[in-house]
Order: C-alpha cells, then sequence, then structure tokens
C-alpha cells in the first residue's frame, strides 16, 4: 500500500479560515522555521557556548547545561545545521528541531498578565530581561520562553503539544482579546 504523507503544520485546523487582523495583543504562530537543538561535547560547554554567542545571524536560547536551541526565520533547516556545523567545528553535536517544535509569538501590552495565568517563573523586565530564555512550563506543557523585545516573549512547544498549548493561551488571553494567526 502506498501512501501520500503531507507536511502540515500542527496549527492548521485551528487557525484555519479568513484571517483576523491582529489586536493590540497578538499571538503569532510561526510557520516556517528552522531550529536545531545545540548539544556540546563533554568538556567543551563554554567553547561551544562562546561561539554560539557570536552568532547574529539566528537567535540561540539556552535551553540546559551545555544545551542551546538555535532558531532561525531566514535559514531552511538544512541551511542552519550547515552554518551550526561550521560554527561548531565537531565541538557539538546538532539536532534538527525543526519540525519537532512550534513557535508562539506572544506580542503586546499584556504579555506579562497572559504568561502569569500559567507560567511560574518572573517576568519583570529586570528579572526576565530582554535575549533571557529558559526552560518553564506553561500550564501543563514545557516550553523554552524567551523575552526577545520589550512586549514580545517566544514560547518554543513540542508539536505534539502545540494544540493544547495554543488552546491555553488563547484562554489566558481572552480577557485581554487575543488575537491568533500564522507569523506573515
Amino acid at each position: 500500500m502506498i501512501r501520500d504523507y503531507y507536511n502540515r503544520h500542527a496549527l492548521d485546523e485551528k487557525l484555519r479560515g479568513a484571517p483576523r487582523p491582529p489586536g493590540a495583543n497578538h499571538l503569532a504562530i510561526g510557520h516556517r522555521q528552522a531550529m536545531a537543538a545545540v548539544l556540546a561535547s563533554a568538556g567543551e560547554e563554554d567553547a561551544v557556548e562562546r561561539l554560539l554567542s557570536s552568532v547574529t545571524e539566528f537567535a540561540v536560547r539556552f535551553s540546559a547545561p551545555g544545551e542551546w536551541l538555535a532558531v532561525s526565520e531566514n535559514d531552511t533547516p538544512e541551511g542552519l545545521q550547515r552554518r551550526l556545523d561550521a560554527l561548531c567545528n565537531g565541538l557539538a553535536h546538532i539536532v534538527d528541531q525543526s519540525e519537532a517544535r512550534v513557535l508562539f509569538r506572544l506580542s503586546g501590552p499584556s504579555t506579562r498578565r497572559i504568561l502569569a495565568k500559567g507560567v511560574g517563573l518572573d517576568l519583570h523586565p529586570t528579572a526576565f530581561a530582554t535575549g533571557a530564555s529558559a526552560n518553564a512550563l506553561c500550564g501543563h506543557i514545557a516550553v523554552n520562553l524567551a523575552r526577545t523585545a520589550e512586549d514580545v516573549f517566544e514560547l518554543l512547544a513540542p508539536r505534539s503539544f502545540a494544540e493544547s498549548l495554543f488552546d491555553n493561551l488563547m484562554a489566558m488571553g481572552r480577557e485581554h482579546d487575543l488575537t491568533a494567526a500564522f507569523a506573515a
């Protein structure tokens, strides 16, 4: 039996239909971005961290000791893999995560109040500065949370939990008129 597999986004069903114009508080779902886990070889953690901190072409997020997530809006998954392989030059293992995770970008004046309903981290600007990232639970779902601008947070979640996280975020943002759509 021949089966045809179609590559579809985990939230196609949820975001199907006419797009709503973004409100003041908006949840943009990444549609095509490259992501990779960077796992430093034993004893090379500091060297890999220095190499990753020197790049500006893609975002690097702390995930765990000796482990980072690289996210690129401009590269293909293969292109990001090649860049990271060349950068780390055998000091780390690179694992493509592009199809395994979904990027949620929450922006607007109420982002901290929305996230406070489900994330157990202090998101005050002095405690969680722009550029900071951490693994956390959002409700019951493990995410990597990053603050990318003044009122912008990105959550990277496993694809298998994308619908549940989407529903949670929309419920958390209901009183703040949270809108959602795929990122342009």
